[in-house]
């Protein structure tokens, strides 16, 4: 990743996509690779550096269709699929790839991104990405089928950057699913950029599984914009990975605006995840829910860093954060901080968190009913997890995904590590 790597790249970009180009490869260029002692990367090891990594000038062979998501979601307004960061499916009215588009579309792209000064990641998508996908939705149009997104990553030791960026006009709705999928045993680094601009009273859904390999570094980097009475959704289940992190930025710009975080994560073997979420609030009547639980066993950890900010001008805000996690193994680690920085005095928030073993009373009394020590924590475990799997708006993801939990738990069981 050099120099006249990032110039090449931006020579072959339209020119309204060159300045962020530019403004990237000079982030890139000066930036460290992050480490532990930085705050918002505070309990995380990576092992890796970006500078090692190949950028594909082709797409790898495609994984064989995914079978767990796609066949439970049926109708879609559109698909598009992304390998190793080259759009190579794209299907559906609404969509277009940015890799062809015109200086119009690029420039819609470019209304809620990422911050190139974010992070070395986040630099080096914007010097050396060169495709993804806009979903655009005209003012007042309302898209009932979902849109889906499969991101495939495959060449080893690439670095991969797939983006969706989602443009939703005034009135209208439009819900996206992303899935995040790469082959185990397979090293490299994917890093997936979301931006979503939602307008003025639009409605906007996003829910992403991600499924990456054993041996994939996965950096997502989200950004959501919500207008004025605008509501935006987030809901994210983390399931692969050898490093699996996302970090999303809410903004509640407009009045009235709301934001809704869901998630469940479930780690296994020696996996982290990691998550860092930051709710601003920016305006009056704003209103923001984040819940997000997770379980982690043998010596997977998890990490997150949850940030509500309420800013003066935010009165009448209502909002609250929770995260609660199952720690199932002696060797497994949980790590759960959420903050508050309230600078509006007419509001209501709050914020939970818990980390902790199955319940031991619950044990004792799903015992009393007849059932043995190991399903009554299956039963317990089975439990944590609906109370956000019954929040997902696609309730067609359930059943997989519930499948995929107690998948991992009937694996460390049977390890031993329970």
């Amino acid at each position: 990743m050099t120099k006249e790597t990032a110039a090449r790249v931006a020579s072959a970009l339209p020119q309204v996509a060159r300045k962020r180009s530019k403004a990237g490869a000079a982030q890139f260029e000066k930036m460290p690779m992050p480490d532990p002692r930085q705050e918002d990367w505070r309990y995380v090891e990576l092992g890796i550096d970006l500078s090692d990594a190949g950028l594909p000038d082709t797409p790898g062979a495609p994984m064989a269709p995914d079978a767990m998501i796609a066949p439970v979601i049926g109708e879609i307004a559109g698909r598009a699929l992304s390998v190793d960061g080259i759009t190579t499916e794209v299907e559906g009215e609404g969509l277009v790839r940015l890799a062809t588009a015109d200086d119009e579309a690029w420039s819609s792209a470019a209304s809620a991104g990422v911050p190139a000064g974010l992070d070395r990641f986040a630099a080096a998508h914007h010097a050396f990405g060169t495709d993804g996908i806009l979903v655009q939705v005209p003012a007042g149009r309302a898209v009932t089928a979902p849109y889906l997104f499969e991101v495939q990553a495959v060449t080893p030791g690439a670095l991969v950057l797939p983006r969706l960026v989602v443009d939703a006009g005034e009135g209208s709705e439009v819900s996206v699913i992303v899935v995040y999928r790469s082959p185990d045993g397979v090293e490299l680094t994917a890093v997936p950029h979301v931006e979503v601009a939602a307008g003025t009273n639009a409605h906007v859904s996003v829910a992403v599984v991600q499924m990456w390999g054993d041996q994939t570094t996965a950096v997502a980097q989200h950004h959501h914009v919500a207008g004025r009475d605008a509501a935006m959704e987030l809901a994210e289940a983390g399931i692969g990975g050898r490093f699996a992190r996302m970090h999303l930025t809410m903004d509640l710009e407009g009045p009235g605006s709301d934001a809704r975080v869901l998630g469940l994560y479930f780690g296994h073997h020696t996996q982290t995840l990691d998550y860092r979420a930051f709710v601003n609030h920016r305006a009056p009547n704003t209103t923001s829910d984040m819940f997000l639980k997770g379980a982690v066993g043998d010596r997977s950890r998890s990490v997150f860093t949850g940030l509500i900010r309420i800013e003066r001008d935010a009165q009448k805000t209502l909002a609250h954060q929770t995260n609660r996690n199952l720690v199932l193994s002696e060797g497994a680690e949980a790590h759960s901080v959420p903050n508050l920085e309230i600078l509006a005095n007419d509001v209501r928030c709050g914020h939970g968190s818990a980390v902790g073993p199955l319940d031991a009373e619950q044990r004792y009394y799903l015992m009393s009913r007849g059932l043995d020590p190991a399903a009554a924590d299956r039963l317990q475990v089975k439990g944590f997890f609906e109370e956000v799997l019954t929040r997902f708006r696609h309730q067609a993801l359930e059943p997989p995904l519930r499948t995929a939990a107690m998948g991992k738990y009937a694996g460390i069981m049977e390890r031993g590590r329970a």
